[in-house]
């Protein structure tokens, strides 16, 4: 028993450390998670504050090019102006200022046309064609009526002076603008390690992070990614000023979805890294149960042999010589103890090989040894059988399934210490005999129910805890059946059932 105990508190032992390093390491994981979740929502603000600023920077640099755009528009009408007055003036002096200020404006495109269009003059501008057949709504002065024109009046007579943006101005402008792209692809968008998109009031993408570009092409892919994004982490609102609200949707990156899900990884693979184990444990143990069986059997079976054949011998030397022995009771009761050895021997020499199957009459083979067992036990004891058929057949092997019902019996007497009764039932259905031994003994609590079954596993003082271990393998290795406690109750009995094949297998 306390081989047993011993066992079953060192499974405990073995499944409380197991779910203690299992604990930890989920509880070390959810950590870990939850700080890179974290440091992932913080990068996304960082994301969303960084747009703040570059619409703060976009802002500022249209108002910077607002006021360039003013300058120059005054320059232009300073020219304008210049143009105008220098067909008035007969000053020498004027006339050189004002012709100074119309030869000054090397940076600023222009063009003079009449009032139906028609080119007049230009300056800083490489004009394709004839200027007296060129026209203001030729494609190559689109550029220039992007600005409203400047009107000359000379006399009854109007003229137009079209501009566009210096090459000094453009240049400037795009390279900010190439600044301000940079900005967003090098520092905004690599903040976030995770996936971000940003879009507009109506949900439309404006920038991105992290997320292949080919699903951005699809609306249905980016309104599943955008919903997904939303259900698991609330979107960060960025105001751009004048109106302009954008909103940031972010996930998990791919990493922390992994490490999410690492933790019941580890568990299943420990877990079945240890239900291998209990079963390699368990298949080994039982090979080398196994292995002692056998070879204790046909141990015991050879140093049996050769006592058993003496006494024999000599019981017929006696009754040869001895004549007035030959009737004696002592001899016939010797002669009886000597089969009874040789069936002993017999049934241990079995174990290991494999037994021989035959037909049977289930009546008289229950019969049969409860008239063994009736003889051996107490006046005490009543023995019954319920056998409704008398023409039911099982498939047996008829020296071992003695020893399984003698062991059964064996036990129920030492449960019921020489006073009670064994009854015997039996029911069939086209495959199976069931047979239940039932005795009126101490029971077994419900705990035990398998241990008793277990090499080891005895109740008495001086028992071994062989015999029941002994009746399941017999019954349940070499007759395809089973062996089980039906029932039982503590003070009141205990019900074994035995399954066997009607047919041989």
């Amino acid at each position: 028993m306390d081989i047993y105990k011993r066992r079953s508190n060192l499974k405990l032992v073995l499944l409380a450390i197991a779910v203690t390093i299992g604990l930890l390491t989920t509880l070390y994981t959810n950590y870990l998670t939850n700080k890179i979740a974290s440091e992932e929502k913080r990068k996304a603000r960082l994301w969303a504050e960084a747009i703040t600023s570059k619409a703060h920077l976009v802002r500022y640099t249209n108002d910077l090019f607002e006021r360039l755009a003013l300058d120059e528009r005054k320059k232009v009408d300073i020219w304008s102006q210049a143009t105008k007055l220098i067909i008035k003036v007969e000053d020498g002096d004027v006339l050189t200022f004002f012709s100074q200020i119309l030869t000054g404006n090397t940076d600023i495109p222009v063009i003079l046309a009449d009032d139906n269009g028609k080119l007049i003059e230009f300056r800083n501008f490489d004009l394709k064609g004839d200027k007296t057949q060129l026209n203001i709504s030729d494609s190559q002065f689109t550029a220039f009526t992007a600005y409203p024109p400047i009107i000359v009046t000379f006399g009854t007579k109007r003229n137009f002076i079209y501009y566009k943006d210096s090459n000094l101005f453009r240049e400037l402008k795009k390279t900010l603008n190439d600044i301000i792209t940079s900005f967003i692809s090098e520092v905004v968008i690599n903040t976030a390690s995770a996936p971000v998109i940003m879009t507009n009031a109506l949900q439309v993408p404006v920038a991105f992070g992290n997320i292949d570009s080919a699903d951005l092409k699809d609306p249905a892919r980016v309104k599943e990614l955008i919903t997904s994004m939303q259900h698991k982490h609330e979107p960060i609102t960025v105001d751009l000023g004048e109106g302009g609200t954008k909103h940031i949707y972010y996930d998990d990156s791919m990493v922390l979805k992994q490490l999410r899900i690492f933790p019941y990884i580890q568990l299943a693979i420990f877990s079945l890294f240890l239900v291998f184990s209990y079963f390699a444990f368990s298949t080994s143990r039982a090979a080398e149960q196994n292995m002692v069986w056998v070879g204790m059997a046909k141990e015991t079976a050879h140093q049996l042999g050769t006592p058993i054949s003496s006494i024999g011998a000599w019981i017929d030397y006696l009754k040869e010589n001895v004549p007035e022995l030959a009737g004696n009771s002592a001899i016939a009761e010797m002669e009886h103890d000597v089969e009874r050895l040789t069936l002993v021997a017999d049934r241990f020499s079995k174990i290991g090989s494999v037994p021989q199957l035959q037909p049977e009459n289930v009546r008289l083979t229950l019969s049969r040894n409860i008239d063994y067992m009736r003889k051996r036990a107490s006046a005490d004891v009543y023995f019954s059988l319920d056998c409704p058929d008398a023409a039911w057949t099982f498939a047996i092997n008829n020296q071992l399934f003695d020893w399984v019902l003698e062991n059964l019996y064996k036990n129920a007497l030492d449960a019921m210490q020489g006073a009670g009764s064994i009854a015997t039932s039996v029911t069939a259905d086209a495959n199976t005999v069931y047979i239940d031994v039932t005795d009126s003994g101490c029971g077994i609590t419900r705990v035990n129910y398998q241990t008793i079954f277990e090499p080891g596993f005895s109740t008495k003082r001086r028992g071994w805890g062989l015999g029941l271990s002994l009746t399941k393998r017999i019954v349940e290795s070499y007759h395809s059946g089973k062996i089980y406690v039906k029932h039982s109750e503590i003070g009141k009995g205990t019900t074994f059932r035995i399954e066997v094949p009607r047919k041989v297998k």
